[in-house]
């Protein structure tokens, strides 16, 4: 994920507001505050690496450079920089997790369809 994912900013959080309740947004976000609630959006978030979020998070790409208590459900790419630290269970297509970040949970990434799981099963089988 790269900064041109969020070369269209809709909405920043700075660095010194603190949000509080749910956060909906069709664009892309930028976090650098705290925020509790639930926050979902259409396109991106980044959580930068002062921002504190006490939420569950919806999102299509995310980069978290953070602190995040709360679930992550990313339709696509999540990104963990070496100062994120997330509680809660993450469920994403593809993850890149730097060295030092930390995640306390439950993790379910790229789950292939039933029908390929069922012939890698068999295909085992007849090893």
């Amino acid at each position: 994920m790269s900064k041109e994912n969020f070369k269209d900013v809709e909405t920043i959080i700075g660095p010194s507001v603190k949000v509080e309740g749910d956060f909906k947004a069709d664009g892309n976000i930028i976090i650098e505050g705290k925020v509790s609630g639930n926050v979902t959006t259409k396109k991106n978030l980044r959580i930068g690496n002062e921002a504190k979020v006490k939420a569950n998070i919806e999102a299509v790409d995310a980069w978290i450079e953070g602190t995040v208590n709360g679930n992550l459900k990313i339709d696509g790419h999540l990104k963990l920089s070496a100062n994120a630290k997330i509680k809660g269970d993450i469920e994403t297509q593809l993850l890149t997790m730097e060295t030092g970040a930390s995640v306390n949970g439950n993790l379910k990434m790229g789950e292939a369809p039933a029908q390929e799981i069922e012939e890698i099963s068999e295909e085992e089988e007849e090893k």
